[in-house]
């Protein structure tokens, strides 16, 4: 039998209505503005007037309106980030690191991906960014040349870099590369190595460009003599393939690899020729994935704090929007560690 409309049962049938800013104040007797100039953090509200709307919106479950709000401050709390297509451990902890302290600073995250580095396609991803009205956007691009595609399609937008060099005339936060390859180097000269031979990131990454220099700068201020250098393309299946023709050269009793994926198919291409490792070779990676401790044997390696990077760049970010950097820093580099496993400690003397 259909229910009339003046049944009391219709009421509790119909779904709870969602509060709104008037429920909000009413409950905190305060105006409709106050809880305005609550939401949008202005500086003039007593603290005990602000606990007491903060109070009555977690009481009613108020979820503000992002897109009111987003007409009257004209900021969508928004960030946006660029970011290339990879399963890579690098690039991969990054995004999550920026996305982390995004939401942790407020900010709701958007996120384009593109899945080759050039110009168009940095464009089109900045493009779909600034259509969502992001308050900024931060970059995870490790190619130069993608770098530079950003820092020309970003104008009139607050902008950071994540990992990219120079920064290619954008704000950078990163890891000193530089430093990190010459902390893996110099561990492998001081267990008596007489050389240490390297396996590079692909060419025109800044990152790997960066760690090649670490890695020459110690050779030569050691006096050693400096190796050829083996370029590979961050896989294991590079790292093996360039492992096989290291594994062939009994001279190489040292090697410092750009990641930890290529040092994991050096490992393979060691023990398939026979060739020992830490007893008759060393070997350094770069990143400190995850699985580093549980390769055989447990790989050193270079640490790169990732969250700590998402948080500078966060923080670079909001200071940049805040206006306290009208010109930005060039370059925030944080410094790697290095993590000593059983892949490097055998000196060259009880080999």
């Amino acid at each position: 039998m259909p229910r009339r409309e003046n049944d009391p049962g219709t009421e509790a049938a119909r779904p709870a209505r969602a509060s709104v800013m008037m429920d909000v104040a009413r409950l905190a007797g305060v105006s409709h503005q106050t809880v305005s100039r609550v939401l949008n953090e202005h500086g003039n509200v007593r603290e005990e007037t602000r606990d007491r709307v903060l109070a009555a919106m977690r009481e009613l479950n108020y979820q503000p309106n992002s897109a009111a709000r987003t007409l009257v401050t004209r900021r969508s709390n928004t960030l946006g980030i660029v970011t290339v297509d990879s399963t890579l451990f690098g690039p991969a902890s990054m995004m999550y690191g920026i996305e982390q302290a995004a939401r942790a600073a407020g900010y709701f995250v958007s996120i384009a991906s593109v899945s080759s580095v050039n110009r168009a396609s940095v464009a089109e991803a900045v493009k779909r960014l600034r259509e969502q009205a992001v308050d900024g956007i931060i970059a995870i691009i490790r190619q130069d040349d993608g770098v530079t595609a950003f820092a020309a399609v970003s104008e009139g937008i607050v902008a950071v870099a994540v990992g990219a060099g120079e920064g290619g005339g954008v704000p950078m936060v990163g890891v000193d590369n530089v430093a990190g390859a010459r902390l893996a180097t110099e561990h492998l000269l001081s267990l008596g190595h007489r050389t240490v031979w390297h396996l590079a990131g692909p060419v025109g990454q800044p990152e790997a460009w960066d760690r090649r220099a670490g890695w020459r700068s110690a050779l030569t201020v050691a006096g050693a003599p400096v190796p050829e250098v083996l370029v590979g393309d961050w896989s294991a299946r590079s790292g093996y393939h360039l492992g096989q023709r290291l594994a062939a050269d009994p001279e190489v009793t040292a090697v410092f690899c750009g990641n930890d994926q290529m040092a994991l198919g050096l490992l393979r291409a060691f023990s398939e020729a026979g060739r020992r490792v830490p007893d008759e070779v060393g070997v350094v990676g770069f990143d400190d994935i995850p699985e580093a401790p549980f390769m055989i044997p447990p790989l050193t390696t270079v640490k790169q704090d990732f969250a700590e990077v998402g948080r500078r760049s966060m923080q670079l970010f909001v200071e940049l929007a805040a206006g306290e950097h009208p010109h930005g820093p060039d370059r925030i580099l944080l410094t790697p560690e290095l993590i000593v496993r059983t892949s490097s400690t055998a000196t060259a003397d009880n080999r």
